[in-house]
């Protein structure tokens, strides 16, 4: 994985367990906020638990991996972004992202999905991309929107979380529809 270069003012960085600190303290920072759409937000109680997550998506095998990177916004740490469950046999792929409060409306994580889906088509050579939103999430649910993803339907009680299950709604982009 390397580096991209969102626009001047946004990287993203491959995740790495240097990162763990950084993104903890950001988990903690902003818990209450984040914990309203993300359920692994209350299981996030120690750095640790912060670590073994990032060494859980960076031990896998190269070819099986999911790609997930740290957003940089100004030189300050913003979210993570990356795929998710890619099916390489039939080409397609989940972007999940998440991001700090403060860096809210400022146009970061659109900059970052339009980048990933670029990066999607042309080097992973993906088919399919699809992103999942709670129902109710409307500022996650702008980002497909914005970008001209399709609505494809709810998918029914799809994430638990706080002890309920949550529908989803299920946003795709095929690379037949896809305008570099």
């Amino acid at each position: 994985m390397e580096n991209i270069t969102v626009n001047k003012n946004i990287r993203l960085e491959p995740l790495n367990l240097l990162m763990a600190e950084t993104i903890f303290n950001t988990i903690v920072r902003d818990r209450d906020y984040l914990e309203t759409w993300l359920p692994f937000i209350e299981m996030t109680n120690h750095i640790s638990d912060t670590e073994n997550f990032i060494k859980s998506v960076t031990r896998k095998d190269e070819l099986k991996k999911d790609e997930i990177f740290s957003i940089w916004y100004k030189e300050e740490f913003a979210g993570l972004i990356g795929f998710k469950d890619t099916d390489w046999i039939n080409m397609k792929t989940e972007i999940g992202y998440w991001l700090a409060e403060k860096m809210q409306g400022k146009g970061i994580m659109t900059a970052c999905v339009k980048k990933l889906i670029s990066y999607a088509y042309r080097k992973l050579k993906m088919n399919r991309i699809q992103i999942k939103v709670a129902v109710g999430n409307t500022k996650s649910a702008a980002i497909p929107q914005k970008l001209e993803f399709q609505f494809e339907g709810i998918e029914r009680s799809g994430e638990l979380h706080k002890n309920k299950f949550l529908d989803l709604q299920i946003y795709s982009l095929l690379r037949s529809d896809f305008q570099p």
